[in-house]
């Protein structure tokens, strides 16, 4: 297992992280898993094995029943692992049971340490943004979680370019703790985050974290054109993460990994991992399973090295339309770019 610097901060974590969506299985999380406290044990072991040192979670996963279940997972191995959750979504229905306000925060920061059973929190994230609570309330209050020792690092998860600069912006202004982790969802599926998530984090100093790196399944194999899939998260009419939006491209990028798994006798789920971790600015992508055997499948992506004619047949099948103003600078000024633009531009 590799070991990446996350962003400008001194934390190493593993290029794979443990997620735990399948944890619980309550409301709509019950189509991705119902890992229960014995499962989840075991998975965290085999992942500990492979040498992954990162644990994601979130307050919202199954109504705050996944932390639950990963405090009493690593109950006698807290020193040995990583546990970064959120912050941001609807925990009750209150007037104030969302949002990243002061009192959401800490109240739901309190909460999650006693739900994991630890006295820190190693990464927290804000799971979305907030256009209602000024960015000055939500980062001191951030801020102050460090200060006490309760939180460790702080990241940021599905942001736009521009409400991450201005976070960041105000951050740096008040003298607050900044982020140095930024987790969205990136694939082959889409690689919308080129646009501006990339270059920003890495421009700015953000390791990246990517949710769903397997599109939900979508890149795992198991979709083909012309056959009927017969089990996955997409099979269920609750889920629609992430939503196809070019079924012919992405059949074409599936059958593009599945050619290139079969030359490397390995599975497609661990080429479109394997691909991810060739990209710059990624640090760790965060792979999660229903079944241990999926699970043992994903982790052997971290020992599959692909060759730069693989990566570059992948760009290519792949590629995102160039937007406005992408076009224009692809065209007019690609002898300044730095290493951030070419995140996109290649």
């Amino acid at each position: 297992m590799e070991y990446r610097q996350l962003g400008r901060s001194g934390l190493r974590v593993s290029t794979l992280t443990l997620g735990t969506m399948t944890f619980g299985g309550e409301g709509r999380f019950g189509d991705l898993g119902n890992t229960d406290v014995d499962g989840a044990t075991r998975q965290i072991d085999m992942c500990l094995d492979a040498g992954v040192n990162l644990i994601d979670t979130a307050n919202m996963y199954s109504n705050g029943l996944s932390e639950q279940i990963v405090g009493k997972a690593i109950a006698n191995k807290r020193d040995n692992v990583l546990l970064s959750t959120k912050v941001r979504f609807p925990m009750g229905d209150g007037p104030n049971d969302a949002g990243l306000s002061r009192h959401h925060i800490i109240t739901q920061a309190e909460a999650s340490l006693r739900r994991l059973d630890t006295d820190h929190i190693d990464l927290y994230h804000v799971h979305e943004w907030d256009g209602q609570t000024p960015l000055e309330e939500t980062l001191e209050a951030l801020d102050a979680l460090v200060r006490s020792g309760k939180v460790r690092y702080l990241g940021v998860s599905n942001y736009a370019g521009w409400q991450l600069l201005k976070a960041l912006g105000v951050a740096d202004r008040l003298g607050y703790q900044r982020f140095v982790a930024n987790q969205i969802y990136y694939s082959l599926e889409s690689r919308d985050a080129e646009y501006e998530l990339i270059p920003a984090s890495i421009d700015q100093g953000l390791g990246v974290l990517v949710w769903s790196p397997l599109a939900g399944g979508l890149l795992s194999g198991k979709y083909r054109r012309g056959q009927q899939a017969t089990e996955g998260r997409h099979l269920a009419q609750e889920w629609n993460e992430p939503p196809i939006r070019d079924e012919e491209k992405l059949y074409d990028t599936i059958e593009a990994v599945v050619d290139i798994a079969a030359s490397h006798n390995v599975s497609a789920a661990q080429i479109s991992l394997a691909y991810l971790l060739h990209k710059p600015g990624v640090t760790s992508l965060v792979v999660g399973a229903r079944k241990d055997e999926q699970l043992r499948d994903n982790l052997g992506a971290a020992e599959v090295s692909l060759t730069d004619e693989e990566v570059q047949r992948l760009d290519k099948v792949s590629a995102p339309w160039l937007i406005y103003p992408h076009w224009h600078q692809s065209a007019a000024a690609r002898d300044r770019f730095s290493a951030a633009d070419r995140a996109l531009h290649g």
